[in-house]
This record gives C-alpha cells, sequence and structure tokens, in this order.
C-alpha cells in the first residue's frame, strides 16, 4: 500500500495551505492530525513523510503534548523518514537532534522588520547545493511569525541565515528540514491569520494586505517549488 504523508497541525489555523493545495494537484496521500483538536500523534513509522506546523506553543513546554512531538521527531529522524517543520515545527527538530530553543532578539512578525527592510532569508553555500532549493533563487522574501529562535549543534546544517534572526533554515541527517519562515501561506489563510493571531492583530491589517499583494506572486512561486522539492526527496 502506497504510503502517505503525515501532517501535524499544532493550532487549527495553522494549515498546510501552498502544501494542500501542492499534494490535492498531485493526487498525493496524506493525512492531517490537529493536536489543537485532540487528535493524536501517531507512530510515524508507516508514514512517508512527517510534516509538522507551528503554533502558538514553545518547544521547550514541559508537557505531556511538546514531549511526545519530540519523541515523534526522534522516531523519524532515527528511521531517516523525511521530514519538514515549518515554524514551531524547525524549533522541535532542533531540539530533538539536541539544539536550543531560546528568545529571539528580535521578534520577527509579517513582512517588514524593525528596521524597516523586508525580511528575507539567503541560502548559505550548503543550502545552494541542497535538493530542497532547486529551481530557486538564493534568496528571497518570507513571512514571519516567531519570537524564539534555535541554537545549532554540529549534527545541524545551517541551509539559510536571515539578517536579524540567523538560523533561518536548517537540515538533521539528509532529509530532515527545519524552516522558521512561512511558505505555506495563501490568501484565505493570510485573512484568518491577521484577523486571530495577537501578534499580527498589532500591526495595521491594510498594510499587511498591501505587502502581501506586493510579493504574492514570487512568494507563491518559491513556496510551491519548495514543497514540490520536498515531495521528490520524501519520494513521492
Amino acid at each position: 500500500m502506497e504510503k502517505e504523508i503525515l501532517i501535524i497541525k499544532n493550532i487549527t489555523e495553522e494549515g498546510p495551505g501552498l502544501l494542500e493545495v501542492l499534494l490535492n494537484e498531485l493526487d498525493i496521500v496524506y493525512q492531517v492530525a490537529d493536536l489543537h483538536q485532540g487528535h493524536s500523534f501517531p507512530s510515524v513509522e508507516n508514514y512517508g513523510a512527517i510534516v509538522l506546523l507551528g503554533g502558538t506553543d514553545s518547544a521547550n513546554d514541559e508537557n505531556e503534548k511538546m514531549k511526545n512531538e519530540l519523541s515523534r521527531i526522534r522516531e523519524a529522524i532515527a528511521g531517516n523518514i523525511p521530514y519538514l517543520g515549518i515554524c514551531l515545527g524547525l524549533q522541535l527538530l532542533v531540539k530533538a537532534a539536541g539544539g536550543q530553543v531560546v528568545k529571539s532578539q528580535t521578534k520577527e512578525i509579517g513582512f517588514i522588520g524593525p528596521d524597516g527592510n523586508r525580511f528575507s532569508v539567503d541560502l548559505t553555500d550548503e543550502g545552494k547545493k541542497d535538493p530542497l532549493f532547486n529551481g530557486l533563487d538564493h534568496s528571497f522574501n518570507v513571512f514571519h511569525l516567531h519570537g524564539e529562535t534555535v541554537e545549532l549543534t554540529k549534527d545541524c546544517t545551517l541551509l539559510a541565515i536571515g539578517n536579524l534572526c540567523h538560523n533561518q533554515i536548517v537540515r538533521v541527517g539528509t532529509n530532515a528540514y527545519g524552516i522558521q519562515c512561512h511558505f505555506e501561506l495563501t490568501p484565505e489563510m493570510f485573512e484568518i491569520w491577521i484577523n486571530e493571531d495577537t501578534d499580527l492583530l498589532k500591526l495595521d491589517k491594510e498594510d499587511l494586505r498591501l505587502q502581501f499583494e506586493t510579493i504574492k506572486t514570487k512568494y507563491t512561486q518559491v513556496g510551491r517549488q519548495l514543497f514540490l522539492n520536498f515531495i521528490k526527496i520524501a519520494g513521492f
């Protein structure tokens, strides 16, 4: 039987977005477990890939939910199961691999940083060689929604950096990836986020909409290509 992709949601409104659109277009079977709705995080051994999305938790929370997520990620790493973590999913990956999750010196929210520049990430030399970025430029604008960052160990390979929050995209082993920024936003998701997220509610909605509209075409192209690359790495 063909293996499925397991998608884990930490809060209901942070869904797979562009990734889900792509999976449906490609007729790839996937299962979504919403931990916020009380779904369980199943054993990963029977899945072809794991995608773990963002949320309001901290990877440092000492509760059963976080302990279980860390355990499942370690199972994926040990089993060489392709993994993609976004935002909290990156932080949990790095912690599961022995790194640290710490408060970021700069809380990155939205499209533009406190320095007035658009948030962007730049690939490292390792990132330029990694198949996750096949067909992509070496620098691209991103959307952020986080207040914590990661400190890496020698088992983590840094693939992309930011000008404010340095460690942006990381690989553990050969096929476990973590992305601090968000590439998955659809216009529908964006509207939900700017109307519900406490940090985004502090910003001007019309300004956020204008910023998204300005980069939306390129942003969507980058997100789709990155997710397509991960799907290929996972063997689908």
